[in-house]
């Protein structure tokens, strides 16, 4: 169990977080202070909506948005979160995941209390403490805890990825896959004929790090998802998540185990919409290198710019 109410002395925006990475060391809610301090520069209007809001308020609170911007670590939701998210994907939203271990966890949020809500880790996944037995369902709903992925639910079902690896040191690039050339994506590389795409940043030296996510349509990942660049040269360090294997493999680490990597992705909705994703925690932490003007910020402002757009993403 835990509250916003707490006391909370490590969320001031310059906390240096033992999780952040070399460099700003950056991590949470702090670290989607690069996001904000992105947005302000470009002159684009936002509004901030927390995971209580859209908990409360459902899909009533985001049905006009034609564009919703993660921050860089959407782990926790409710099952109240997660329904409307999904409601408004299907209807045209337009969704840009700048982050990676997004809908993880399930939450159950008091129904008379505000700002308390509870955790159960049941099973599995990369867990802080583990849920004894008898204790996987919550107590506020009655609800079966744990990882989405196990309720059936995938993250790759809402961001078209999910999560794959990670670890605490240093942060890679991407470099550009045969799919970037797909007509699809022109508008996203617009500007920007780079084949390695943020070897710069502020968390970890690197556009890809701390967490990354991956494409996998064996867990949902649309089939016409574009893999637009795949992240490389991960240390040992960056290792996959506990989910992700069995028997424990002897290369677990990302300079070895080829699955150790964060795809950007991109594809069309049925209804019109789009899902963008970076698939790493430090996407955001690269977008102020060389005073904006850098190929993480170009992608990022191409996406947001294209997706404004009322005109409708091809469906066919």
């Amino acid at each position: 169990y835990t509250s916003r109410l707490r006391l909370n002395l490590n969320c001031s925006p310059c906390y240096h977080s033992w999780l952040g990475g070399h460099g700003s060391a950056l991590y949470q809610y702090n670290a989607d202070t690069h996001l904000f301090a992105w947005l302000d520069p470009q002159n684009v209007a936002s509004d901030q909506i927390t995971d209580e809001d859209l908990h409360e308020d459902g899909l009533d609170l985001i049905r006009d948005y034609r564009v919703i911007l993660t921050g860089t670590h959407p782990e926790y939701h409710s099952t109240r979160m997660w329904d409307a998210l999904k409601a408004w994907i299907d209807r045209g939203g337009r969704l840009m995941y700048l982050g990676a271990n997004g809908w993880y966890w399930r939450v159950a949020f008091h129904q008379t209390l505000p700002g308390v809500f509870e955790l159960r880790r049941s099973e599995d996944g990369i867990r802080t403490w583990e849920s004894e037995p008898g204790e996987y369902y919550h107590s506020f709903n009655g609800e079966y805890g744990g990882l989405w992925r196990r309720i059936g639910r995938p993250p790759n079902v809402i961001g078209s990825v999910g999560f794959i690896a990670q670890g605490f040191d240093l942060s890679s690039y991407y470099r550009r896959a045969p799919d970037a050339d797909n007509p699809r994506a022109a508008f996203i590389f617009e500007g920007v004929p780079d084949e390695i795409i943020g070897n710069f940043g502020l968390i970890g030296g690197g556009a890809a790090g701390i967490e990354l996510d991956c494409i996998n349509t064996a867990l949902g990942s649309p089939p016409n998802t574009l893999r637009l660049a795949s992240s490389e040269g991960h240390t040992s360090l960056i290792m996959l998540v506990n989910e992700e294997f069995g028997v424990v493999p002897p290369n677990l680490g990302g300079d070895l185990n080829p699955r150790v990597k964060a795809d950007l992705a991109f594809g069309e909705t049925p209804a019109g919409g789009a899902i963008f994703a970076t698939s790493s925690i430090a996407w955001c932490g690269s977008l102020s290198h060389n005073g904006y003007q850098n190929n993480v910020s170009r992608i990022t402002w191409n996406v947001l710019q294209r997706f404004r757009d009322p005109k409708p993403f091809p469906t066919g």
